[in-house]
């Protein structure tokens, strides 16, 4: 896992800790954290704020051509919301932790041109299931099932 996944873990992990949703990420603009976030639907009863959509908030407004440099770091598969914000900013690469979990729109963001790189992280996926094992219905709201 590298530097950067490794920050967006951390931010899974205090979403866990928040007894929130467990989905970091990260935006990174050569080579420098732009913004981070995690989850946090449960904790601030926000119907947008997943990790991605977190990160990008923290990363405050940016002009476009920062956005059309930077990458996203997050530590599952971006869900329809999260990959239209990726493309409406034109963010040109997304790194995905782990997409066994749930697979989101990684072939949409592929189709326009977004390089999609999944790099199979096993302790976000252990993270996640032991999330969802815990609270399944938690989970099943989230992805909006």
């Amino acid at each position: 896992m590298d530097e950067f996944m490794k920050i967006a873990f951390e931010e899974a992990q205090k979403g866990y800790a928040e007894g929130g949703i467990p989905i970091g990420s990260v935006l990174v603009h050569q080579g420098r954290v732009l913004g981070r976030g995690h989850n946090k639907r449960v904790q601030q009863g926000s119907v947008v704020l997943h990790g991605e959509m977190d990160a990008l908030e923290n990363a405050g407004r940016q002009p476009a051509s920062i956005y059309k440099e930077s990458t996203l770091y997050t530590t599952l598969s971006p869900c329809p919301m999260c990959s239209g914000t990726i493309l409406l900013y034109g963010i040109p690469k997304v790194v995905i932790a782990e997409n066994r979990t749930f697979r989101g729109e990684e072939e949409l963001l592929r189709a326009r041109g977004v390089e999609v790189e999944v790099i199979d992280d096993s302790a976000c996926y252990e993270l996640m299931q032991k999330f969802i094992q815990e609270k399944p219905a938690l989970w099943n709201e989230d992805i909006g099932v």
